[in-house]
């Protein structure tokens, strides 16, 4: 373990709930805790910050220091809130001078010092204003400098976009990512949202009931989706059956993959890999099966339609296809994937 390394065993009992996550963060690397409402993204985050004490046997180390005893205004830890908690009485300048002033540090020098993050973040002309006169793109950043004044080695966001219109969510995204990425020190970024975490983890923890399912960079996780929600969160249809050579037998029908393994397996293939026709193909080496439409939703440029049936999937056809085809919900039609357009890989 280096110094900065955040070595962590979130364990925390919350009535019929409970939270057994282990992270291990780097120095310099921005982890993003993916998962679905529910799931104990938020309350990992408070037990990190000390705000929720942990239960059976737990620890918080940084860089071989055990945080557990220190009361959160102790731990070496800024932290950006889902709604950014700035003081409304204070300014921009004095919210960001908070901290290091909480920590000791001169009233002066705290000043000058939250000037220096206001102006990185491009906000040193707007310093004298107050929450209430901020845009939320502003307020973002503000809440980001006052995190980062302390000079945090574990830096933890929750939700910082989520506030966030569209237009503006773009731009501080990528704002967000340039300051990511000179801190030096560990950052966990608690999100539900799929290119947040894209865009600025460098790998991706994915949480489901309290527990880790899935870990790995994005490469890894949205070619290799383990559970039902990656799979939704990548646009992937999921299934888990058995392998035998190039077949995965499944609930009652039997794909041909274009992988060779045997054994528990993954078979993943993507909505638009799906083709849809009015009548059973004849003499096609594809995978077919019949299906029911069950919903028909925009997606894009096109429509996805979900087929209920032996087989449940996902489908992106055109508007054009599905007025040539007369898809409408309940109508029965024959579904289709190639075996090289499919995915096989170990469970």
């Amino acid at each position: 373990m280096t110094d900065g390394d955040l070595d962590a065993h979130l364990t925390v009992d919350r009535g019929t709930f409970r939270l057994d996550v282990a992270l291990r963060i780097a120095p310099g690397e921005v982890v993003a805790l993916l998962g679905p409402n529910g799931a104990g993204k938020s309350t990992a985050l408070r037990a990190l910050a000390g705000l929720q004490p942990l239960t059976g046997g737990g620890h918080v180390r940084l860089g071989g220091e055990d945080l557990g005893a220190l009361p959160p205004e102790r731990r070496p830890i800024g932290v950006v809130f889902q709604d950014y908690l700035l003081f409304p009485h204070l300014s921009a300048l004095d919210n960001v001078a908070f901290g290091p002033r909480r920590r000791g540090v001169r009233r002066g020098d705290a000043r000058r010092a939250a000037l220096d993050w206001l102006t990185r973040v491009g906000l040193a002309e707007h310093a004298s204003k107050r929450p209430r006169q901020l845009s939320g793109g502003q307020a973002q950043r503000v809440a980001l400098a006052r995190a980062l004044a302390v000079h945090p080695r574990l830096l933890l966001l929750d939700e910082p976009l989520a506030a966030l219109d569209a237009r503006t969510r773009l731009d501080t995204r990528a704002e967000l990512q340039r300051h990511l990425a000179a801190h030096p020190g560990a950052t966990l970024l608690v999100t539900h949202d799929p290119l947040d975490a894209l865009v600025l983890a460098d790998r991706l923890v994915i949480v489901e009931g309290g527990r880790v399912v899935q870990e790995g960079d994005a490469a890894t996780v949205t070619a290799r989706p383990r559970t039902d929600y990656v799979a939704r969160l990548v646009g992937l249809n999921l299934y888990r059956g058995r392998a035998s050579g190039h077949e995965v037998t499944l609930d009652g029908l039997t794909l041909r993959v274009d992988d060779r393994l045997d054994g528990e397996a993954f078979v993943a293939f993507r909505p638009s890999s799906v083709a849809l026709h009015a009548e059973e193909p004849a003499g096609s080496p594809r995978n077919i099966w019949a299906a029911t439409i069950a919903g028909i939703q925009r997606h894009g440029d096109n429509l996805r339609i979900e087929l209920a049936g032996p087989l449940p999937a996902a489908a992106d056809v055109t508007p054009a296809a599905a007025a040539q085809l007369d898809l409408i919900p309940g109508r029965t039609v024959w579904a289709a994937v190639k075996a090289t357009e499919t995915h096989a890989y170990p469970a």
